[in-house]
């Protein structure tokens, strides 16, 4: 513990250097200026508990030096068990935002889901993974928008994607990326069989013009004719637009808006945030050999949870967690594995400890 109290102590040390950069008149406006604006808050997010934490350790000294005291003995053991248990309280507390509020926790996320076997069943179900996502963004007070959206042809998506924004949505969402597995009874199924279909989830953080720079000649822009729904002017317009980021191969799509320069700027806004979390996922990957182990590794290939709906049992398999209550969750309850998730993440966090935040 001694090395995560240095460690914090050095954390506070820099919020108050950064206190001090703020008050820079000539990096006001500038990106700069809400790049330290932003770890500022970050960090006093996180000096607020930490403070306390050490008023209550001095509390605790001044209360064990009394200990020898025979008047003021009594009062002093019941001082000092108070002020360990709020130390401890406050140091779980510490260790709880080191997981959840990192440099990405309190940024917007990008939210993709996609259809994957299964056929149309497939497509249902990341339709009911989309409103799943909605109910329970609207719990934490998070505003979800669609970027892209390309449905099934019975229902459900093929492929949508989200913006959601608001204060810690990636906290909130990083740990669903992976493959969701659904056991079920297609509302197609004449003979009342139990099919197994997936969908894959991918969360990044939102990626901003000064995380990631990406030149002109390294993007192909290509526009064309948007189908499927969406009226007149969005197919007899050349307003859909595909980026393809050479150097990456990544590829991006948007055709939901009438405005092809608004399509534009919704796919950038995409592709940045898919080269910033390959880029954070490849300084990871380098930085610990446990990376995979991990919870919320965010490995597409990995199935992470199981929703059965015969059983009304869901089941992550990261952390071995399973309830029963499925009805509840599909409505946006999702509170209680998503603490769980947090708690294992926690514990393996702290053991790969090295003092980064």
């Amino acid at each position: 513990m001694s090395d995560l109290i240095a460690s914090l102590d050095r954390l506070s040390t820099r919020h108050v250097e950064l206190g001090e950069q703020l008050g820079d008149t000539a990096i006001m406006g500038t990106p700069r200026y809400l790049a330290l604006m932003r770890e500022h808050a970050r960090l006093g997010r996180l000096m607020t508990p930490f403070c306390a934490f050490k008023q209550a350790q001095v509390d605790a000294a001044a209360a064990r030096s009394l200990l020898d005291d025979p008047e003021m003995k009594e009062l002093a053991k019941e001082d000092l068990a108070v002020n360990e248990r709020r130390a401890a309280e406050l140091l779980d507390e510490i260790k709880g935002l080191l997981v959840q509020a990192d440099a990405t926790g309190s940024r917007n996320a990008i939210l993709e889901i996609r259809a994957g076997t299964g056929g149309n069943e497939a497509s249902l179900f990341a339709g009911d993974l989309a409103r799943l996502y909605v109910q329970w963004t609207q719990r934490h007070r998070l505003k979800m928008e669609p970027l892209s959206l390309s449905e099934g042809e019975q229902g459900g998506f093929k492929e949508a994607i989200f913006l959601i924004s608001g204060e810690g949505a990636y906290a909130v969402l990083r740990y669903e990326s992976g493959g969701h597995r659904v056991q079920r009874v297609p509302a197609t199924e004449a003979a009342g069989r139990i099919h197994t279909s997936t969908c894959t989830v991918a969360v990044m953080p939102e990626a901003e013009e000064v995380d990631v720079t990406i030149r002109p000649d390294e993007v192909r822009i290509d526009v064309y004719r948007a189908g499927g729904a969406g009226g007149q002017h969005v197919n007899k317009t050349e307003s859909a637009v595909r980026l393809t980021h050479l150097p990456t191969g990544l590829v991006v799509t948007c055709q939901d808006e009438k405005s092809q320069i608004a399509n534009r700027d919704r796919a950038f806004k995409v592709l940045r945030s898919r080269i910033y979390e390959a880029e954070r996922a490849r300084q990871e990957r380098e930085r610990s050999a446990l990376r995979k182990e991990q919870v919320g590794s965010g490995d597409r290939s990995d199935r992470i949870r199981t929703y059965n709906f015969p059983q009304n049992r869901l089941t992550d398999h990261r952390i071995n967690w399973t309830g029963y209550s499925l009805d509840r969750f599909m409505d946006g309850d999702c509170d209680e594995l998503h603490r769980a998730l947090v708690e294992a993440e926690k514990a393996r966090f702290l053991e790969d400890w090295d003092g980064r935040f």
